[in-house]
C-alpha cells in the first residue's frame, strides 16, 4: 500500500476558514517570523545514521546560515559540527568509522562546490582549485573507498576519482570525454553510470566499467525521443535502476541487468517516478511519485512483497528523504506541509513507534493561522488546462477581495510544487492570494506537456501566465482590478516578457534573478553546463543560428513597452543570471519614467541561502506590492 501524506483543502474547510477563523481576525506578521524557522534536511541516502545509529546527520540553519550538524537520537541535541557564519555548508555523509564526515559549500553562491572531511583535526579540502566544481558520487567497496565527481582537468566535464577512505589518496577511475553527467556507482565500485543529453526530449544513459575493463556502452540506444535519468544501482550490485518514458506519458522506473543487459519494468503509474532508493541491506525499496505536485512514497519490503504502513499519528504531508538505519530497524524522514516547514521523525519499524525531533517552525507563529493550498486547473488560451497551486488569504471573500499574484516557477521546465514557503505564507499572510501556475512547459504533467513550449518561449507559456490573470479575476473573492506577477530565474523571465509583450495584462510585476537577454544569457551559461548545452539549445535555440528570435523574446530589447511598476532582486555573483542583466534592465525600465526598485545582495548568487537576505527580499515584496498593487502609501 502506498504511503500518501497528502494534504487536501476540501470546500468545507474552505467555509470554515472564510467563517470561524476569518471572524477572529489572522495574526499579521513580518517576514522575519516566517523565516524564522529552521530549514533541515537529511545526508545522503546510505549515509544519514551514524554506524552504530545513535545519531543523524544533517544540514539546518539555526543561526540563518546553513551548516552540517549531528542530532544525537537518546538526548534529542543537536550539536553544529561547522560553524559557518557566511557560505552555506551541506552535510554530506558520515565515514563508516561514525567520526569523520564529508560536507560541501561554495562560495559566496557561484556555485563551484568543494567537498571537504571534518571530524578528523583540521578540514581537508578533497578538492581544491579556484575554479573546480565537485560532487559526491557514492561509497563503494564496503566503505573502503568512495566516489567524488571533479572538472578540475576540463571546466566543462566532470571525470570520476576513487579516493581512499584512511589516506584520501585518489586516482581517476573514468576520464569523461562523453559529456556525461548525473552519475551514479554501484556499491561493489564496478560500475557507474551517467546520462548523456542530446537535446530537451532525448538522451541516454552510458554504463562505464570502472576497474579497467570493458568500454563505455551507450545501454538505451532507441530510434526517436527518449528521455531517461539514473536513480541507483541495486544493493546487489547486479543491475541498474533507470527511468525512461518510453513507454508512456510519464517517467517509468526500469531494471537493466548488469550480465544479461536483460529490461525488466519496475514502477508505473499515472505520474512520473521522482527517485529510486535502497535500505543497506537491499531488504526495502523507496519510490517517490510527483502525484500533482505533491509527492507519494512507497516503502516496498522485497522480502515479502508488502508494502509497508506508516503509522496513522503521523502529521499530514510530503515525506522527503527517507533514511534507513544501518540495521533497518528505524527509519528517519522529513515531513513537509503547507502549514508545517520540514520536521525530523524517526520510526520504529516493529513496534511503530515514532518520535519527532525537530519543531522547525517558529513558535510565534500558529500553524492554523497559516494557508494551506488547493489544487486547481484554469483554461488557458486555447482550452489547454494549466494545473496550478493555489493559496487563498483566510480572511477573503466576496465583501473583502484579495489582491492577488501569478507566481510564475524557474526552469524552463520546473514545478510550482505543495509544501511549506516562507516567502508565500508571507504574501498571504498579509493579504495576498497567490496563484502559481505550472504554465505548459512545466515538468510533472506527462512529456507532451512538457515539450509544449519547446523554442516558443515568451509566446505560448506566457498566454498560459496571461490567462492566469483571468481565472483569478472571475474567482468572486479576488480584487480582479489588483493582480501582479511574480517569479524567480526563468519565472523572473517571465515577469519582464509580461511587462514587456502584454504591458497592460498585469498591474505590478516582482522580477527575482530573472533572465533579459536571452543573446547574452545563453552565450554565458557556466562551462560546467556543457553536457547539457546541446539540449538547452535544442530547447531554447542555438545562439548561432537563432540570435533573432532571442532579441525578439528578451525583453530588455522591448523595455520601452513597459509601464507598469517593477521590482527587481538579484545576487551579485549569480552565474547563471549575471547581474549585468538587471542592471541594464533596471536602467531600461528607469528610462520610461516608470517606478522600478532594485535590490542587489552583493553576497547571493542564483538563489539566496542566506535567512536574512531570504528576510529583506520578503518585506521588500510586500513594501513595493502595498505601496504600487494595493495602492497604501
Amino acid at each position: 500500500m502506498r504511503i500518501r501524506q497528502i494534504l487536501v483543502w476540501t470546500a468545507a474547510a474552505w467555509a470554515a476558514a472564510a467563517g470561524g477563523l476569518a471572524a477572529a481576525a489572522t495574526p499579521v506578521h513580518d517576514a522575519a517570523a516566517f523565516y524564522q524557522t529552521v530549514d533541515y534536511s537529511l545526508a545522503g541516502a546510505q549515509q544519514a545514521w551514524s554506524p552504530d545509529g545513535a545519531r543523524l546527520l544533517l544540514t539546518a540553519n539555526p543561526t540563518g546560515v546553513f551548516n552540517a550538524h549531528v542530532l544525537d537520537l537518546k538526548s534529542g541535541e543537536k550539536t553544529p559540527l561547522t560553524q559557518s557564519t557566511t557560505n552555506a555548508v551541506f552535510a554530506i555523509s558520515w565515514f563508516p568509522d561514525g567520526k569523520r564526515y564529508l560536507y560541501t559549500f561554495d562560495e559566496g553562491g557561484n556555485e563551484l562546490n568543494h567537498v571537504y572531511v571534518g571530524g578528523a583535526g583540521e578540514p581537508r579540502d578533497l578538492t581544491p582549485g579556484e575554479k573546480v566544481k565537485a560532487s559526491f558520487v557514492g561509497w563503494i567497496e564496503d566503505g573502503k573507498a568512495f566516489v567524488l565527481a571533479s572538472n578540475e582537468r576540463d571546466p566543462k566535464f566532470f571525470d570520476l576519482y576513487r579516493y581512499d577512505a584512511g589516506s584520501y589518496e585518489r586516482r581517476m577511475v573514468f576520464r569523461n570525454e562523453l559529456g556525461l553527467n548525473a552519475f551514479a556507482v554501484s556499491r561493489d565500485g564496478a560500475w557507474s553510470a551517467a546520462v548523456k543529453p542530446r537535446t530537451s526530449a532525448d538522451d541516454d544513459i552510458w554504463l562505464v566499467p570502472l576497474t579497467g575493463k570493458g568500454e563505455p556502452a551507450n545501454i538505451t540506444a532507441h530510434p526517436g525521443n527518449v528521455s531517461h535519468a539514473v536513480y541507483e544501482f541495486t544493493p546487489e550490485s547486479d543491475a541498474l535502476v533507470y527511468g525512461t518514458d518510453q513507454h508512456g506519458e510519464y517517467a517509468q522506473a526500469w531494471s537493466y541487468a548488469l550480465k544479461s543487459g536483460e529490461r525488466t519494468p519496475l514502477i508505473a503509474e499515472d505520474w512520473d517516478v521522482m527517485y529510486v532508493t535502497f535500505s543497506p541491506s537491499g531488504r526495502y525499496r523507496v519510490h517517490g511519485i510527483n502525484e500533482d505536485a505533491s509527492t507519494s512514497v512507497t516503502i516496498h519490503d522485497r522480502r515479502t512483497g508488502a508494502d509497508l504502513r506508516l503509522p496513522a499519528g503521523l502529521p499530514r504531508g510530503d515525506l522527503r528523504q527517507v533514511r534507513f538505519s544501518p540495521d533497518e530497524k528505524q527509519i528517519a524522514f522529513l515531513i513537509n506541509a503547507d502549514n508545517s516547514p520540514s520536521n525530523v521523525f524517526t520510526v520504529e519499524l516493529g513496534s511503530g513507534a515514532f518520535r519527532q525531533w525537530t519543531q522547525a517552525l517558529n513558535p510565534a507563529i500558529d500553524p492554523a493561522h497559516l494557508v494551506t493550498s488547493t489544487i486547481v486547473r484554469y483554461e488557458s488560451y486555447d482550452g489547454l488546462e494549466i494545473p496550478s497551486v493555489l493559496y487563498r488569504p483566510r480572511d477573503a471573500s466576496p465583501n473583502n477581495r484579495a489582491p492577488a499574484l501569478v507566481w510564475v516557477h524557474g526552469g524552463p521546465g520546473g514545478q510550482s510544487r505543495t509544501g511549506y514557503s516562507a516567502t508565500i505564507q508571507h504574501l498571504v499572510n498579509h493579504g495576498y492570494a497567490v496563484l502559481a501556475a505550472n504554465n505548459r512547459g512545466s515538468s510533472g504533467y506527462g512529456k507532451t506537456f512538457y515539450h509544449m513550449d519547446d523554442k516558443r518561449h515568451g509566446d505560448v507559456d506566457l498566454k498560459d501566465i496571461v490567462a492566469a490573470r483571468g481565472y483569478l479575476a472571475g474567482l468572486d473573492w479576488v480584487d480582479g482590478g489588483r493582480i501582479g506577477i511574480i517569479g524567480g530565474s526563468y519565472g523572473g523571465y517571465m515577469v519582464m516578457a509580461a511587462l514587456a509583450f502584454e504591458p497592460e495584462a498585469f498591474d505590478v510585476g516582482i522580477n527575482i534573478f530573472g533572465v533579459t537577454n536571452w543573446v547574452r544569457t545563453l552565450k554565458s551559461i557556466p562551462p560546467w553546463w556543457e553536457a547539457f548545452k546541446e539540449a538547452l539549445y535544442d530547447e531554447m535555440g542555438d545562439p548561432a543560428t537563432d540570435e533573432e528570435r532571442h532579441r525578439r523574446i528578451s525583453p530588455l530589447f522591448h523595455a520601452r513597452n513597459i509601464v507598469r511598476p517593477v521590482l527587481v532582486i538579484q545576487g551579485a555573483n549569480d552565474p547563471r543570471v549575471l547581474q549585468v542583466e538587471s542592471d541594464e534592465m533596471v536602467e531600461a525600465v528607469r528610462a520610461n519614467d516608470v517606478p522600478v526598485e532594485y535590490l542587489l545582495f552583493p553576497d547571493e548568487g542564483h538563489g539566496f541561502a542566506k535567512r536574512d537576505n531570504r528576510i529583506a527580499a520578503s518585506e521588500a515584496y510586500v513594501r513595493f506590492l502595498e505601496q504600487y498593487l494595493r495602492g497604501v502609501q
